[in-house]
């Protein structure tokens, strides 16, 4: 049974209710050709129970799970999110895939028809071509110096959900030799990366305002970091991951996520700092997760050097363990990292998909992934 306590899980104390949410974003496909669907005017015009938001190209469609206030119930938002999208889709006549890059890339000039992604492609030009899918968890943390200290507790622990939720190893067909290749793909704009470590909300403010007079960015929303903080809600952002292959997997990237804020708060309620990881070595490092995946070793937050990544991750659940026990989240949690480690994420399935049948093996694994464990078969089925 999840507690409703929101309490402090380290001290006691009466604290904020940490309340989650997510967002997904889809590649759209023709269901016959399996090339990139240019319909997500269409797909959200026709969706039903679920509000759709447009992306950067128009083969890209984007979910919103509401506010939660535990992980149970984001993960009931997100099956019900998922069916959404897909029965959107497939009654435009395209499908919806949960995939970091598309298996065959879209043609040049699909930007979506928007007045702000039309300034976009005109500033940066062909960059703004890429087609490229993520996840991004919302964590309440409305006092924005704190935020800013959360997010330099968070720093380290990127690599490691970076490597957990690859998703993205193929594109044009073949392996690009790289678990999430939308990573090197995001990492070419110039706001994109690990966040620089901060000292305040002023010092955050600084240096944005310096990224837009430089024109490196348009405004603020395109801040890409893979923590920040966000334009528009009293929350820390996570947005380092691949969106997963399953929802399983992203209610798992949540609940690590919402542990490591809710940790993070105790930590410098308590006093204590994080102390700075050099921001280039954090970027090889995120580098290094993005080639490997599962299969390499990873940025241990502990030693500040490479471990194998079973122990990475066993760091990981070890730290915010109190956490999620007093949450209720600590069984989920564990049963889910179990599971991927075991059966290994996006990228390992779709590599052993290429192997055994190539890309339309491949495209016919994403595809199931994609609604795996939403509603009954019946449901998927009508898809």
């Amino acid at each position: 049974m999840v507690s409703s306590d929101t309490r402090d899980p380290l001290h006691g104390n009466a604290i904020r209710p940490f309340t989650v949410g997510v967002e997904e974003e889809f590649i759209l496909i023709d269901p016959t050709t399996g090339l990139p669907s240019l319909t997500n005017t269409v797909v959200a015009a026709g969706a039903s129970g679920v509000a759709l938001q447009l992306e950067l190209s128009r083969c890209q469609i984007e979910t919103c799970t509401p506010v939660c206030a535990s992980i149970p119930e984001l993960h009931r938002e997100l099956r019900q999110a998922r069916l959404s999208v897909a029965r959107a889709a497939a009654h435009s006549g395209s499908r919806a895939l949960a995939v970091g890059v598309p298996i065959w890339g879209p043609p040049t000039g699909s930007i979506t028809d928007t007045p702000r992604y039309q300034r976009m492609a005109e500033r940066f030009g062909r960059l703004a071509d890429q087609v490229i899918c993520g996840c991004h968890v919302h964590v309440c943390v409305p006092d924005r110096d704190l935020a800013v200290q959360v997010s330099n507790h968070l720093r380290p622990w990127l690599p490691a959900l970076l490597a957990l939720t690859a998703n993205s190893p193929i594109t044009e067909g073949a392996d690009t030799g790289y678990a999430s290749w939308r990573h090197l793909l995001w990492a070419r704009w110039p706001s994109a990366g690990p966040p620089p470590y901060l000292r305040s909300a002023a010092d955050y403010d600084d240096v944005v305002a310096r990224l837009v007079e430089n024109g490196q960015i348009l405004d603020t929303a395109m801040v890409y970091w893979d923590v920040r903080l966000s334009s528009h809600l009293p929350t820390v952002e996570i947005r380092v991951s691949d969106v997963p292959a399953t929802v399983e997997e992203t209610a798992l990237l949540a609940s690590l996520v919402r542990a490591l804020v809710i940790t993070s708060v105790a930590a410098v309620d308590s006093g204590r700092l994080s102390a700075p990881v050099d921001l280039a070595y954090l970027r090889a490092a995120c580098r290094r997760a993005a080639r490997d995946g599962l299969s390499g070793p990873q940025f241990h937050p502990a030693t500040r050097y490479s471990a194998p990544t079973p122990g990475s991750i066993a760091h990981l659940l070890s730290y915010i363990r109190p956490t999620l026990e007093q949450s209720g989240d600590y069984e989920f949690t564990r049963s889910a990292l179990a599971t991927v480690l075991r059966d290994g994420n996006g990228a390992v399935r779709q590599r052993e998909a290429l192997r055994i049948g190539g890309p339309i093996r491949v495209l016919e694994v994403i595809s199931r992934l994609t609604t795996e464990g939403c509603g009954t078969t019946e449901d998927r089925q009508m898809i």
